[in-house]
């Protein structure tokens, strides 16, 4: 089976402009096609900007709303899959979603946060309730979490037991915290054995400073690229083979003892 060339798209975008999001989204989607990409992924709320405060309910649209329909075009235009960021508007409650649009523009996952960070995010957002959301793309198994969900064990241990090979995690990881990019995620790949890409935005927004330093990291635990400060994209790949291999020989998930951890429920 043939690796999933990956494309990273490290950026904030214009907060509160949806427009110019979609442009800069269609410019790394052309991008990433031309390094053979299969597979676009972009920041936590990366169609409206993250530090948008009371514009949240304004800008929130349904799963299938008009942000969709042109994710889905530039899927198609550029023959990728494209996953992004968005406030999810459902009735009177609004989530913290993201979404992955296919290569032919299908719908293929949606979902919703479950860990909220902070008190912007408790404000504005309802929690979801669904832990284990996934995918398959061009044989590759692919599960979907939030930022702050990550750092959770529990939730990646449980993709893990749903057989995710590539976890994708668009998040606004900021300042102070970049410990999360540079340590927490290449542990989560091993411990977990999964590919894991982690994607981040970048620079002052609001009251936030967004540390950048999106990654993909494999399940040795090694990162196989990484984005520095700024706006960048960066490609990986995502080799079933070895990801294979890894689980053969990483012990792991046979050797847990499931019997032993009910008190941590």
């Amino acid at each position: 089976m043939p690796s999933l060339r990956t494309a990273l798209l490290q950026s904030s975008g214009r907060p509160g402009a949806v427009a110019e999001n979609l442009k800069v989204l269609d410019e790394a989607a052309a991008r990433a096609a031309g390094a053979g990409a299969r597979l676009l992924v972009s920041p936590e709320l990366f169609l409206t900007g993250y530090a948008i405060g009371d514009a949240v309910p304004e800008l929130a649209e349904p799963a299938d709303g008009p942000g969709a329909g042109a994710v889905a075009e530039i899927a198609v235009r550029h023959g990728l899959a494209v996953l992004y960021g968005y406030p999810e508007r459902d009735g009177e409650r609004i989530f913290n979603a993201s979404q992955l649009i296919g290569p032919d523009g299908g719908r293929l996952a949606n979902y919703r946060k479950t860990h909220l960070f902070g008190c912007f995010e408790q404000e504005w957002f309802t929690p979801g309730d669904q832990p284990v959301v996934q995918a398959d793309l061009d044989g590759i198994r692919i599960g979907l979490l939030i930022c702050y969900d990550v750092e959770f064990p529990e939730n990646v241990r449980a993709h893990a037991l749903a057989g995710t090979d590539l976890l994708l995690v668009p998040t606004a990881q900021m300042h102070p915290f970049q410990f999360v990019a540079e340590s927490v995620i290449p542990v989560r790949a091993f411990e977990s054995q999964m590919y894991v890409a982690y994607v981040n935005r970048t620079g002052p927004e609001g009251e936030f400073e967004f540390v950048g330093l999106s990654c993909l990291a494999g399940p040795d635990g090694t990162v196989r690229t990484r984005a520095g400060r700024g706006e960048e994209l960066v490609v990986g790949e995502v080799d079933p083979e070895f990801l294979a291999a890894s689980r053969a020989a990483n012990p792991y998930l046979h050797d847990r003892r499931p019997g032993l951890y009910g008190s941590l429920a």
